[in-house]
């Protein structure tokens, strides 16, 4: 295993996302800027986190909120300025912080220009940017294809007579990525950022880049129940997840590799055995002579994103499986990751319970790889409550009342006692949440010694601190009960170090077997420092890391 200082930096830190309508506003409109990110860098360096990853913040209609992109190379005047992101781009580095970019590749906004002339004509040299196809023999679209937002995939023209394609919202077409003419603007867009001093991409929904060049109708899922989105009413399977993704990847992982220590990141929902391909091993190279620099094993995505522990059961035999499943499919020279929370999935205090949010915070940052956290999970925020007429989120408004909605994980980042708890001045373009105790803002739980943001700083500063955990190998992952547990080992033959790793995933005192230990961190924030040996009981919802002696 590789020393600290021969890894990258994303393999040693814990990235943080940042949702930019809702972390801080500064001109008192209401939605989150640049400046105001640039204002709490300092929180962010106190947290210790090592890179920022803000979501879109390009020029945009926000048919979608920024995932419907008008210009690649732009920022949005809600936000700011490139100049403004210039500054706060090199204001993160000069604290030691990475910057992150979420990009979005599949579609663009309808409103760009080369959608604008993509619809012009069906001679315009810019029709084969997007997926037109003609109408089917009844005049209507031109397969079952389904948005994943709800309805038909395909919108009319009247215009030009065909339809256009769009994975996500009419206002979102999909670009054709088997057009050479698309792949290389999107890489000069790219570049654009790179040269600015962009440290990496997210790239959004990348296992959905390519799309059947015959256009074949997908298959009904049998598992499909009426009452939940129509999109799950066929499977996927000419759609997403095509075997044509993976040279895509490597060609971006190319346009990286010209820059020093980017990182690639992939938004992948995929089974564990899909999701680890987009590494990229050699079975799926498109150019034997692509290398990678980190490995030259690998020529995909740096990070397929792993969602699975959102969407797995939170029980010991489950994660326990899971994690040991991860690490066996992981190809060599792969590097691990874990996310608990995103823009995209309801708060972790919400699924898991206060409780439970501090036993996942254990486990998110003891397990091996990088850590992605979401902004206000380590306050222990949870969904939004949000008015019908409060709703600002399309999947909400296009398919109402079936749990498609993602406002309630997207409200203001919540900062002190203040009037809209320090996050604007005017009226919030979603509501300020409010809640329990481990609710409260930034400002109260700093000010105490046991709460969750305590918690999870002394976690970030361990995980710093500690080779096993930030750069150590796993064993002896099981489940005792239900208590998930594992070790964490440095290969330091100088400085060997072995910790234990115990969560309590119930609302039971569960008791497990120790060898002799000296607790380092209980997510209670007590008794660090106590020896123990035997049995040791664990109370309802509680984690422990220990020092193997």
């Amino acid at each position: 295993m590789s020393t600290p200082a021969e890894r990258l930096w994303w393999q040693n830190g814990t990235i943080y996302q940042i949702y930019p309508r809702s972390f801080q506003d500064t001109d008192g409109d209401g939605v989150g800027d640049l400046n105001g990110i640039l204002s709490r860098l300092d929180y962010l360096v106190d947290l210790g986190v090592a890179a920022v990853w803000l979501s879109p913040i390009y020029p945009s209609p926000m048919a979608d909120f920024g995932y419907d992109v008008a210009d690649y190379t732009g920022v949005d005047p809600i936000f700011g300025t490139v100049p403004d992101i210039e500054a706060l781009i090199a204001a993160a580095h000069t604290r030691g912080l990475k910057f992150i970019l979420d990009f979005v590749p599949n579609h663009s906004s309808d409103q760009h220009p080369w959608f604008l002339e993509s619809r012009a004509s069906r001679t315009n040299p810019k029709r084969d940017w997007y997926l037109w196809r003609d109408p089917a023999a009844d005049g209507g679209p031109p397969n079952n294809w389904r948005s994943n937002f709800g309805g038909p995939a395909w919108t009319f023209d009247g215009a030009t007579g065909q339809f256009f394609y769009h994975s996500f919202l009419p206002e979102q077409p999909d670009l054709n990525w088997r057009n050479p003419e698309v792949k290389a603007a999107i890489y000069d867009a790219m570049r654009f950022w790179l040269d600015r001093g962009v440290d990496g991409f997210r790239m959004d929904v990348i296992w959905m880049l390519i799309k059947d060049d015959q256009f074949r109708p997908n298959p009904p899922n049998p598992e499909w129940q009426p009452g939940s989105s129509s999109f799950g009413s066929i499977l996927p399977l000419y759609t997403a997840d095509r075997p044509e993704t993976h040279a895509i990847v490597a060609e971006m992982r190319e346009v990286m590799n010209a820059y020093t220590d980017r990182l690639l990141i992939g938004e992948i929902y995929l089974p564990l055995d899909r999701l680890v391909t987009y590494y990229g091993a050699t079975a799926q190279r498109a150019d034997e002579n692509v290398t990678d620099k980190a490995t030259n094993s690998l020529h995909g995505a740096d990070m397929p994103f792993n969602f699975h522990l959102i969407l797995s059961p939170w029980n010991a035999a489950t994660l326990a499986a899971l994690i040991v499943q991860y690490e066996a499919l992981l190809p060599p020279g792969a590097w691990p990751n874990w996310v608990l929370g995103n823009h995209d999935q309801s708060r972790l205090a919400s699924r898991l319970g206060e409780a439970q949010a501090r036993v996942a915070a254990l486990v998110l940052l003891t397990l091996r790889g990088t850590p992605t956290l979401y902004y206000g999970d380590e306050l222990g925020m949870l969904d939004g409550i949000i008015a019908p007429e409060e709703v600002q989120d399309p999947a909400e408004k296009r398919q109402p009342g079936i749990g498609q909605g993602r406002d309630p994980e997207r409200t203001p980042m919540l900062w002190d006692s203040s009037p809209n708890a320090g996050f604007t001045t005017g009226t919030p373009w979603l509501p300020i949440t409010s809640g329990s105790p481990e609710q409260s803002s930034v400002a109260t739980q700093t000010a105490q010694a046991r709460s969750i943001l305590s918690l999870y700083r002394r976690l970030l500063a361990l995980r710093r601190r500690h080779p096993a955990l930030h750069a150590g190998a796993i064993a002896e992952v099981r489940a005792d009960g239900g208590v998930l547990r594992y070790e964490r080992h440095s290969s330091d033959d100088a400085n060997p170090e072995r910790l234990l790793i115990l969560a309590n995933l119930t609302a039971d005192l569960e008791t497990t077997q120790v060898p002799p230990s000296r607790v380092l961190l209980t997510t209670l924030l007590d008794g660090d420092g106590g020896l123990c040996e035997g049995p040791f009981t664990l109370e309802a919802g509680e984690g422990v890391l220990l020092e193997l002696l």
